[in-house]
């Protein structure tokens, strides 16, 4: 990365947070914070969920606002009391849960709230135009008429960029922009932004990867307990250093301890088939985690689904804890001791508006024991502060909703919570996706010591680093198609990385042996 000037003599900083303070019932979100956000800089803001970044972020876009502090924009206070005045102020947002119209075309989601009309009727050759004009300014190509549905992850985020800077955007918040992209996406992303940055825009840049971190922008900013613990130039900055403002501590690594050959083979497939899985053949065995590593989109979340008994296959068999579960549906797996912590958690695993000890109920095996014939309310409550002190959840109480949880602790508290059914086969779908360094720790604890305990584990993620340091063997995933298992040990991420992409290729697996 070239360094970049972070302000020129006698010109104001795009961006100015003064003192910015914002409190909820029984918490303190932001305390005295400040930001200054320079034309022509890429400035990362990072810290751990529920450090208040989010927050931050959403003052300065005019979906909150502050109990205290200024805004000054452009060197001039600033009152954003919506969205609509922060975008009419040159501020945009790229939200990290694309915000699109699938079947509306490119053009369409991009005017979309901010049409011309001519003649009280919608100008579409001068938006066409409009949009040519900023694709090309930006090197953002995307073809306009194509639907959204049928694009793929890096160019809906494109599309993203593109709403944002059809509406004069000079500051642009990114949401964790490289969560949902494969290392390619990412490569072009960083080139779009650094294509921003030339052309003089602020691209606040908000991320738990340091490394990107470090490799893409110009500035960092360290947010810990809603407040500033570190503002300096990244040139003078390490992911220790980053990684010590953020928790307090070294930065995590998800190496496993010593490696094990499993156990008792606990979850079987044999020659499963989905519409997107290509008879998938795997065992994993007690006391083993198993990887299954892959570029998104090729088959894991319906290997997953099909596991868990809530998408149907057309055939192959599972057996679980070594009883045929193939004709069983979700309940009676789980009975058999399958738990799945879900790629999405919002989705899949949480009610967002029901409160902790309430969601702990979803699942609890242990709360079923305790309460056989009625809802026992104290039973789920202690398990929910148990749980919620053991994992460092931060959460005043069981009684608030989960909605009102960081990402971080909602997924410890998904984590936590399909363990306490002590179950005997866990599948962990991007277990630490969109969680910061701190919970990552935990949950890498939590596999660990599980594995450990005589759990089988098949972990799913797109994450190298996360896969070879956890798991005991590793299977590929292309094209709906299982490799053959390869001990963990023997793998390095630039071999890993080749044969997710195809470049490099193992043989299908039909007949896995767990020693």
């Amino acid at each position: 990365m070239s360094p970049h000037a972070t302000s020129e003599p006698g010109r104001p900083p795009l961006v100015e947070l003064r003192h910015i303070s914002k409190r909820y019932p029984g918490v303190v979100a932001n305390r005295d914070m400040n930001l200054v956000v320079h034309p022509g800089q890429i400035h990362a803001v990072v810290g751990e969920n529920g450090a208040g970044k989010s927050t931050l972020m959403r003052i300065l876009y005019g979906e909150e606002q502050p109990d205290g502090g200024e805004i000054l924009l452009n060197g001039e206070p600033a009152r954003l009391r919506s969205p609509a005045d922060a975008i009419a102020a040159g501020i945009g947002m790229v939200h990290q849960h694309f915000m699109l119209a699938e079947n509306l075309t490119v053009l369409e989601n991009v005017i979309l709230g901010a049409e011309t009309s001519r003649w009280g009727l919608l100008d579409r050759r001068s938006s066409r135009r409009v949009l040519r004009e900023v694709s090309e300014r930006y090197g953002l190509d995307v073809d306009p008429d194509v639907t959204v549905e049928r694009l793929g992850v890096g160019q809906r985020q494109r599309v993203e960029i593109l709403k944002v800077l059809y509406r004069g955007a000079r500051v642009l918040i990114f949401d964790e922009p490289t969560a949902v992209l494969v290392p390619d996406e990412v490569r072009a992303l960083f080139e779009s932004l650094a294509g921003l940055r030339e052309r003089g825009l602020a691209v606040i840049f908000i991320s738990h990867k340091l490394d990107e971190v470090l490799a893409v922008s110009d500035h960092i900013t360290v947010i810990r307990a809603g407040t500033s613990v570190g503002d300096f130039a990244t040139s003078e900055a390490d992911s220790r250093l980053v990684s010590r403002l953020i928790i307090g501590g070294e930065l995590p690594a998800p190496a496993t301890r010593d490696r094990t050959g499993g156990g008792q083979v606990a979850l079987r497939l044999r020659g499963l088939r989905t519409d997107a899985v290509t008879e998938a053949t795997l065992e994993v065995a007690r006391g083993e985690i198993l990887g299954i590593a892959g570029v998104e989109g090729n088959g894991q979340s319906e290997l997953i689904e099909a596991i868990m008994g809530i998408r149907g296959t057309s055939a192959g068999s599972v057996h679980i804890t070594g009883r045929d579960a193939t004709r069983l549906d979700t309940r009676h797996r789980r009975r058999l001791g399958l738990a799945c912590i879900p790629e999405d958690r919002h989705r899949q695993a949480l009610a967002l508006p029901a409160t902790l000890w309430e969601n702990i109920m979803l699942g609890s095996g242990e709360l079923r024991r305790r309460s056989r014939w009625r809802v026992d309310r104290k039973a789920a409550r202690d398990v929910t502060g148990e749980l919620i002190a053991r994992l460092g959840v931060k959460a005043p109480s069981p009684d608030v909703p989960a909605a009102a949880l960081s990402g971080g602790n909602q997924q410890k508290l998904v984590v936590g919570r399909e363990l306490g059914g002590r179950p005997a086969v866990l599948l962990a779908a991007h277990p630490t996706r969109g969680v910061d360094v701190g919970a990552q720790a935990v949950i890498w604890e939590l596999l660990r010591d599980a594995r450990d305990g005589g759990l089988a584990v098949l972990l799913v993620s797109a994450d190298l680093d996360e896969v070879l340091g956890l798991s005991d063997r590793v299977q590929v995933m292309l094209r709906g198609r299982l490799s053959a298992a390869v001990p963990a040990g023997e793998l390095t991420p630039q071999r890993l990385g080749r044969l997710m992409t195809g470049t490099e290729t193992e043989p299908a697996d039909p007949a896995v042996e767990v020693r």
